[in-house]
């Protein structure tokens, strides 16, 4: 009896079509996208690790490069240095004026030498350079001598000169001058790794963190100011590998997996170590698993997505399949055409006592709660519009409160841009742009500092160039949101100029989009007709005298002809004027692009 409450009376058709159909795609479809997502998981997992090796490998040959050719350059100077002296380099002519200038010379022919030093068999000499050397220098000086005497060439350890912005990061490199077999001296040079340094930053932007370990794990280099020369790098257990494989390391590139432990947190990693042939050093990459097999899950997500649409689309042609089978459904397929135009009111006339009629009431039902639905749809999508051009106006309103110079610009250089646009001819949907770009033109102000943006006066230099990051700023804060990426170029670009003085990108007659040229027309006009901490407010008529003397070197002739025909119209009006004499101070930067006098608008 129990079994019996559970199995109905009838099974319906649309079921039975829809099994068979799941069992004659989905199953096939789902063991042949399994067997492909494995494959091409393995390829991908391949693929990062076949790239970790080739940037090691790559970074481990430009540092044996760079090094073979420092010591070559230091084989030709000893050779320059024993036929210009002769072969005497003793204390009577070490110091000879040509021995000094080969010295000088050497130092000069790169920009990767700091310092270098010839020192005779007294261990006197000369040197050259752009650092004096230090305690930890002059030791390693001391022990590249050593191994001179002994015929030996050196490379020392990587060590920090300066301090603050002027410290660099340094290795010694030294070979022994000999003739006829007896030892002379030495010649060392110190190398700057800035050019090091610059490499694994570039492999850092890649998205992979980069640096250089001695063979005692020590760090030489990094690609960040968190990685510190001669910080102690064992604590790693890809670095530690490197350091317990001693002298096979040297034939080893090796990719494993390992744990990042910082804090409470731990991080699964993947990385890999290239050695630096005839230097003991090892390159190492490095990148948290997750990110290094982004792909991969993003292949599995999107293979169980697809295969997830396929079964509904197996599911929905079962449907289909199943409603052909039966004319009065038919009727529910017109009237669902009906709702998929818009037209909500149309009613399906089914009468049946099957689970057909049934389903015609339910459709009746879904269609009125529909209708009801999409109108309270559009009610509330023009209720959220009005939201966000609120909330716009009062973004724009709290930047302009900052300034109580500019307050109520936003509004103003809003009013006249549209105004603008419109006598332009433009399409409507493009002045909705104009209208969002232009309210917020200014946003980039609220990351201004106080101390500037009041300033009751003209900025110095400095504080010109940070007033000019508010544009960048301003499309930064908005490039999040998707829905106002058509206002960003006038966010950004409202302070270039035709002519390629302007800010921030130096852009150029046609490179500048129309609607930061546009921007940039109301824009002026507000800062020229209102009070500024530099100027007064000049009279309309003055203010376009002014800008028609930029027209065409700054701003857009065409967008000026517009400002001028609104305003012979009568369609511009300023409330406030204020006369002043008639020599004009300079037009404010921040109306103009490109002017030299330093001021904030």
């Amino acid at each position: 009896m129990s079994l019996k409450l559970f199995i109905p009376a009838r099974i319906p058709i649309l079921y039975v079509i829809l099994s068979v159909l799941l069992v004659i795609s989905v199953v096939p479809m789902y063991f042949y996208s399994a067997q492909v997502e494995a494959i091409n998981r393995d390829r991908l997992i391949t693929n990062e690790r076949l790239l970790q090796n080739t940037v090691t490998r790559s970074l481990a040959d430009d540092i044996s490069q760079h090094q073979e050719s420092l010591r070559m350059m230091l084989a030709n100077l000893s050779s320059a240095l024993q036929v210009a002296s002769g072969g005497d380099i003793t204390s009577a002519h070490v110091e000879a004026p040509e021995l000094r200038a080969l010295l000088e010379n050497f130092i000069s022919s790169s920009d990767d030498l700091a310092y270098s030093t010839l020192l005779n068999a007294e261990a006197k000499g000369i040197s050259a350079g752009r650092i004096a050397p230090d305690a930890f220098l002059q030791r390693e000086l001391e022990r590249a001598y050593n191994a001179a005497r002994e015929g030996r060439a050196y490379s020392g350890q990587a060590l920090v000169v300066g301090s603050g912005k002027s410290a660099r990061t340094v290795i010694l490199v030294s070979t022994p001058v000999s003739y006829g077999g007896r030892f002379l001296g030495m010649i060392a040079a110190v190398e700057d790794l800035q050019f090091l340094i610059r490499r694994l930053q570039e492999v850092n932007r890649g998205g992979l963190t980069p640096y250089v370990v001695d063979s005692e794990g020590r760090l030489v280099a990094g690609a960040t100011p968190d990685y510190a020369t001669g910080q102690d790098m064992n604590h790693l257990e890809i670095v530690r590998n490197f350091v317990e494989q001693g002298s096979k390391s040297q034939f080893v590139v090796a990719t494993r997996e390992f744990d990042l432990k910082q804090g409470k947190n731990v991080t699964r990693m993947l990385g890999t170590y290239s050695p630096v042939l005839n230097l003991d050093w090892a390159v190492v990459v490095q990148k948290p698993r997750d990110e290094a097999y982004r792909g991969v899950f993003e292949m599995q997500h999107t293979a169980r997505l697809l295969a997830i649409l396929a079964v509904l689309a197996s599911v929905g042609i079962s449907i289909l399949a199943a409603r052909k089978i039966t004319n009065p459904l038919e009727v529910l397929t017109e009237s669902s055409h009906a709702i998929a135009r818009g037209d909500f009111s149309q009613r399906v006339l089914l009468k049946s006592r099957t689970e057909i009629g049934e389903l015609a009431d339910t459709f009746n039902t879904m269609s009125e709660e529909l209708e009801h639905y999409v109108h309270d749809l559009k009610r509330a999508a023009n209720e959220n519009r009005d939201l966000f051009m609120g909330s716009i106006q009062m973004l724009a309103g709290a930047v302009d409160e900052k300034d109580p110079y500019t307050r109520g610009h936003s509004d103003r250089v809003t009013r006249y841009s549209v105004m603008i646009a419109k006598e332009l001819g433009l399409p409507e949907d493009f002045l909705e742009t104009v209208r969002v770009s232009a309210q917020l033109h200014d946003v980039g102000k609220i990351g201004i500092e106080d101390r500037i943006l009041k300033k009751p006066g003209a900025l110095t230099p400095e504080e010109f160039e940070i007033m000019k990051t508010h544009t960048t700023k301003g499309a930064n804060i908005l490039r999040s949101v998707k829905q106002l990426s058509d206002m960003l170029p006038g966010i950004e670009l409202h302070h270039e100029s035709l002519d390629g003085r302007g800010y921030p990108h130096g852009l150029k007659d046609e490179d500048i989009p129309l609607l930061p040229r546009i921007i940039a027309v109301a824009d002026t006009f507000d800062a020229l007709t209102t009070n500024r901490p530099y100027q007064q407010a000049h009279d309309p008529k003055d203010a376009l005298r002014i800008i028609h003397s930029l027209s065409g070197k700054r701003l857009d002739p065409k967008a000026v002809a517009a400002l001028d025909a609104l305003y012979e119209r009568g369609e511009i009006r300023i409330q406030r004027r204020v006369i002043i004499s008639s020599t004009p101070p300079p037009v404010p930067q921040e109306s103009t692009p490109a002017v030299a006098s330093p001021a904030k608008g």
